[in-house]
């Protein structure tokens, strides 16, 4: 028995939903096949560099003397770990002042919410702007050092707004047990509130975290000895630069008997890339679970 015709209608839903999903793909290819490009081109042999024309898909006698060179690399090495410590000194400040203030805020009995509220929804609209910033930064002593670059929106507003949100979702009755069993403030916010807001903390945490190792451009203001340059400074030299005599400077190969010139300049630009997108893309996974979760609970409210 022959089934029966489908409706235009849903013809055309199935048409609408095939050209959705070809959208989507079209734009992930589109955001994935750069990235996917330059690891290849990262990953492709020293000899093939020079000859390799157009994008590649497969590197060409594969080879890590790019990575080799990098990690001899002083100014590589140091701005990795540059930017290791200022995002996990950072997201430690941020988390801690972000919860602190917003578990105040979602208690309906603070006096002067709603004007503390009217001051943090300000600071979303007006900003001192650069000049401000470092002046303050100047007066105190902080140029040149790295609570320059972490102390900055130690509290993001909109972030804060988020967590808001989450405490507030937060029954008022597991508040309340733990309020009878003698339980204070802090703890309550520690063992009770954060606990049930994970994904809410797993978001914030992660939008911190990019905030953090993306920054480049207040790091190259303020940190002024190339020591302290967080990997994105570091990148940014190397791109603008494009001077491989210079970047490299005085180096011992000896160890992996990698040459200068044996790595090929686009390869190395290539590499520094990958070593700075490489741990957010590693990152975001394991906190996959809580972020959809955690934007659709912190915009939306029953």
């Amino acid at each position: 028995m022959r089934g029966s015709p489908r409706s235009p209608r849903a013809r055309r839903a199935g048409i609408g939903t095939a050209l959705n999903y070809a959208l989507l793909f079209l734009l992930a290819f589109m955001t994935f096949f750069p990235l996917y490009n330059i690891l290849v081109v990262s990953l492709t042999g020293p000899a093939k560099i020079a000859a390799a024309t157009g994008l590649s898909v497969i590197p060409r006698d594969p080879s890590l003397a790019t990575y080799l060179t990098l990690i001899q690399i002083p100014k590589v090495a140091r701005g990795l770990v540059n930017s290791i410590y200022i995002t996990v000194v950072g997201v430690f400040v941020n988390m801690s002042l972000t919860c602190l203030a917003a578990y105040a805020l979602s208690r309906p009995r603070l006096p002067g919410k709603s004007y503390i509220m009217v001051f943090i929804i300000v600071t979303m609209i007006f900003e001192g702007g650069l000049i401000p910033d470092f002046l303050l930064m100047r007066d105190l002593h902080l140029l040149n050092k790295y609570a320059s670059v972490i102390l900055y929106k130690a509290v993001n507003a909109y972030y804060l707004i988020i967590m808001i949100r989450f405490f507030e979702e937060v029954p008022l009755s597991l508040i309340e047990a733990g309020k009878m069993d003698g339980v204070g403030e802090l703890r309550t916010l520690f063992s009770i509130v954060l606990p049930v807001s994970k994904a809410g903390v797993a978001t914030v945490s992660l939008f911190y975290c990019v905030f953090h190792w993306n920054e480049y451009f207040r790091a190259m203001i303020y940190l002024t000895n190339p020591d302290k340059w967080p990997l994105q400074v570091v990148l940014r030299e190397l791109i603008v630069s494009g001077d491989k005599a210079a970047f490299i400077g005085a180096l011992n190969y000896l160890k992996y008997d990698v040459g200068a010139a044996q790595v090929d300049m686009k390869a190395l630009k290539a590499g520094v890339i990958v070593l700075a997108v490489l741990p957010i893309l590693l990152l975001y996974p394991v906190l996959l679970r809580y972020f959809s979760k955690g934007v659709l609970s912190g915009a939306v409210k029953e």
